[in-house]
């Protein structure tokens, strides 16, 4: 069966778009997939099982893009065309069947959406793929210090693709000493600061790693450092992620890690983060201003097991 998935240009959406995918891999043991994203987001897919290649989807002015495409995939006879943007591209190809998600904002979370472009009824949640040298390049950046042998990990995504999606970095700093503070529920856990590429994003951490550069159980800064399926290694070894809404979060949720998801101006009811243990803590007027240090604590709890009192 050869499939042609048609996806998102961000990594947020092209994670949740990942549980489709899994879905048709289980579906159609051997099928061969071939995945169209945008740039930033090709490294969600670059571990996937049944991949035969990856076509990346470049910006070009008056639409160019989706002619460059066509022409990458008109000449193959597809079984299955997935086109999750809702484009005219399946219509124009020549395929068994087609799937095509319908445009414009809805009511629910964006997950449902995507199941409803195949019919599926529960949301298959997102994965996240990696191979052993990913695993390996964690155990190497997190095993490093004998010191912090045994003691957990707390990961914090500080970045965003805009920064009205900030959390204040002092806020960070404050929840990050609770969580990790003798009587937290992460008592001398390690900090790994995450984050995308670029020296933007490495701006937009920069106050907090300042701020926690003498943490008592030590702080990592990976920001920038790890493509996207080691980022998802990393996570999974983490007892837990607080990030800003983020493909980040995302990412998290979907590698199993305990996720909480911090909101503000964007809508928690469609991108709050899915995954086996995950939530979302939701400023009461709408700014990353409006939420408190004392509410994204009792969140992250929340996602945690109950230290027993000795």
């Amino acid at each position: 069966m050869r499939v042609l998935f048609v996806t998102s240009t961000r990594i947020g959406d092209a994670v949740l778009s990942t549980g489709l995918l899994d879905h048709l891999l289980r579906a159609h043991p051997g099928a061969r997939i071939t995945v169209a994203c945008g740039p930033v987001a090709e490294g969600v897919f670059a571990r996937m099982p049944g991949r035969e290649r990856t076509l990346v989807l470049r910006k070009r002015s008056l639409s160019a893009h989706w002619l460059d495409l066509w022409r990458q995939v008109a000449g193959t006879r597809w079984d299955l065309v997935v086109d999750l943007r809702g484009s005219a591209l399946a219509w124009l190809l020549r395929t068994g069947r087609r799937a095509v998600m319908r445009g414009g904002r809805r009511p629910g979370h964006r997950l449902g959406h995507l199941a409803e472009t195949l019919g599926l009824s529960p949301a298959p949640r997102p994965v996240a793929w990696t191979a052993p040298e990913d695993e390996a390049r964690a155990a190497a950046l997190l095993d490093g210090d004998p010191a912090a042998a045994g003691r957990p990990i707390l990961a914090l995504g500080p970045t965003a693709n805009w920064a009205g999606k900030v959390w204040p970095a002092e806020r960070f700093a404050a929840l990050a000493r609770a969580l990790t503070a003798a009587d937290g529920p992460l008592p001398g856990a390690r900090l790994v600061l995450l984050g995308g590429p670029g020296d933007a994003e490495h701006a937009m951490a920069a106050p907090l790693i300042g701020m926690l550069a003498a943490h008592p159980g030590g702080m990592l800064d990976l920001v920038g450092r790890l493509s996207l399926p080691e980022a998802a290694a990393v996570l999974r070894r983490c007892a837990l992620f607080v990030g800003n809404d983020s493909g980040l979060m995302h990412l998290s949720a979907a590698a199993g890690t305990p996720t909480l998801g911090l909101f503000g101006p964007t809508p928690a009811d469609e991108y709050a983060p899915v995954g086996r243990a995950a939530r979302a803590a939701m400023a009461p007027d709408g700014s990353m201003a409006g939420l408190s240090v004392a509410a994204a604590l009792d969140a992250a709890r929340l996602l945690l097991p109950s230290r027993v009192p000795a």
